[in-house]
């Protein structure tokens, strides 16, 4: 069996909420619009089905009796999830949304909103998600090519991006010239490298500058 691509994952919309009526109502508006849903009224049950690589946003409801909207985030980032978090928050809830916020929170609506307003924030989060997997695994693969060179073709790597010239490389690894040109050549090729230029980009991709 082929395994599913990151193309080929559908993202869902998660709901928690305990409000009966609430969680119907967002359900249907959501399944309306077209996303996929689970839908939840209590956080464990969640928690319970919840895998910490699957892609989607989750709306969640910041005070409930059982487990608080925020210790449910703070579930989720022990997990290692990057899921993003919209909370739904009564006039009261501000300070815990603002301090879900500083825990990784994307975005926060408060009672009583407007669908349109709740669905652009699901869609800008839902694209922040893809984006997020996408970066996650660009840096992946360039790290496995990164992984695949001999220890004297990364020593060649480092001082390529740094901008050394090849007769540099060989005074400072005390090598000749063409032996650099060949473990040059074994980078480019290893790392996917079209240019010197892009493989700068591959190397600031590992280091959170890209």
């Amino acid at each position: 069996m082929t395994k599913p691509t990151e193309k080929d994952i559908v993202p869902a919309v998660y709901v928690v909420d305990d409000d009966d009526g609430m969680r119907r109502a967002l359900d249907t508006l959501l399944s309306t619009v077209g996303y996929k849903t689970a839908v939840f009224s209590r956080p464990g049950e969640f928690l319970a089905n919840f895998k910490a690589d699957a892609s989607g946003c989750l709306v969640l409801d910041i005070r409930m009796p059982d487990m608080s909207g925020l210790e449910v985030q703070q579930h989720l980032n022990r997990m290692g999830s990057m899921m993003p978090v919209i909370f739904i928050t009564g006039h009261g809830d501000v300070p815990m949304a603002v301090q879900a916020m500083k825990e990784g929170a994307y975005e926060f609506i408060q009672k009583p909103f407007r669908d349109q307003d709740l669905l652009d924030r699901i869609n800008h989060a839902l694209k922040q998600d893809a984006e997020n997997r996408s970066t996650v695994a660009r840096r992946a693969q360039v790290q496995q090519r990164l992984e695949s060179l001999t220890p004297r073709e990364r020593q060649v790597m480092d001082m390529v991006v740094d901008g050394a010239a090849n007769k540099v490389i060989a005074i400072d690894l005390s090598l000749s010239e063409r032996t650099v040109e060949i473990h040059r050549g074994k980078v480019m090729e290893k790392m996917g490298a079209r240019s010197v230029a892009h493989l700068v980009k591959l190397h600031l991709t590992l280091t959170d500058k890209a």
